[in-house]
């Protein structure tokens, strides 16, 4: 039996990787691909690695710690040797310590694409530009960067419409606030009583229609609340703030806060007229004490939405501009 080995950061992964790692896997009978994690990547380890386990059924993938210089090919095939524990027959690499590493290692050392004439990229040009390199990308990798703009408040302060409407005025689509239809359930049910649960319940379904929308967006996501809006929501019904809470991934590309500076309608099912206050300053705070961009949008609905399509244009001529490279 033949066996392979493939090693990188894949951040993000490209067609150019997956180029290498089909040559390598048409040449082996088992291959390994090892994923470097290294603390200072903005991209999880781990969803990198669910991206090419996707892309590449049947490949062998595992993270690893990126615990050594990158032109060190007599430690990396050392630490190869030691995760693996064995010398693999054949190392695929597109790069020009490749030679070295494998012989190191005592492997053959097969260069695919050096000069990236079929896929002409990198990972770090893709970084820079997302949406220049997007053709690049596999459709999971590419709704990664789809810029996403997350509309998020206290009851009854527009965010529904608002979104409706830029998503309009942008061409793109939006994703509904789940979690007002998971309560609307949860008062009919047998047990109408909020526990801690019921709360990541929301977050998760949240991100998954998020991430879903995204698959569909082309250079621009509205949504209605996020799974960090949810943990406000837990902190307001159960008094507590959550232990741990799941970090939303990717980073939002911008936040639009509504303010409590408008009369509060009562649509037969809404009760937090009396903490309005309280989460509003709870949003705002929990932001900037992150240091996540937010937009404040106080006013009458009309000045909330000039003022909402000047911060998403915002976004969008970067985007633009970035395209014009």
């Amino acid at each position: 039996m033949r066996r392979g080995l493939v090693v990188g950061k894949f951040h993000p992964p490209h067609r150019g990787h997956s180029f290498l790692i089909e040559t390598a896997q048409g040449q082996v009978d088992e291959l390994v691909v090892l994923v470097c994690e290294r603390g200072d990547q903005a991209i999880p380890a781990d969803l990198r690695a669910k991206w090419l386990r996707a892309e590449h059924p049947g490949v062998k993938i595992r993270v690893v710690d990126d615990i050594l210089a990158d032109d060190d090919s007599k430690a990396w095939a050392e630490y190869c040797l030691k995760l693996l524990g064995y010398a693999p027959d054949t190392v695929f690499t597109s790069e020009r310590y490749g030679d070295s590493f494998a012989r190191f290692l005592g492997s053959e050392h097969v260069c695919v694409d050096i000069a990236r004439r079929t896929y002409p990229c990198s990972a770090s040009d893709i970084l820079a530009s997302p949406q220049t390199y997007s053709r690049f990308l596999a459709p999971r990798v590419r709704s990664y960067f789809v810029p996403r703009v997350i509309v998020v408040g206290a009851e009854s302060t527009g965010k529904t419409t608002l979104c409706e409407r830029l998503a309009g005025r942008f061409s793109t689509i939006w994703v509904p606030e789940y979690g007002r239809q998971y309560a609307l359930q949860k008062t009919a049910s047998a047990d109408p009583s909020w526990v801690e649960s019921d709360f990541r319940k929301i977050a998760a379904e949240q991100q998954r229609l998020e991430d879903e929308a995204a698959l569909s967006a082309e250079r621009l996501l509205i949504c209605d609340t996020d799974s960090f809006a949810t943990m406000i929501w837990l902190e307001r019904y159960l008094g507590r703030r959550p232990s741990s809470w799941p970090q939303r991934m990717p980073p939002a590309t911008l936040y639009l806060v509504t303010d409590v500076d408008v009369a509060f309608v009562q649509d037969g099912t809404r009760d937090g007229e009396h903490v309005r206050k309280w989460m509003h300053e709870r949003f705002v705070e929990e932001l900037s004490a992150t240091k996540t961009p937010f937009t404040l949008l106080s006013g009458g609905y009309m000045a909330r939405h000039h003022n909402a399509v000047a911060a998403v244009e915002r976004i969008v001529g970067c985007i633009g501009r970035s395209e014009g490279k």
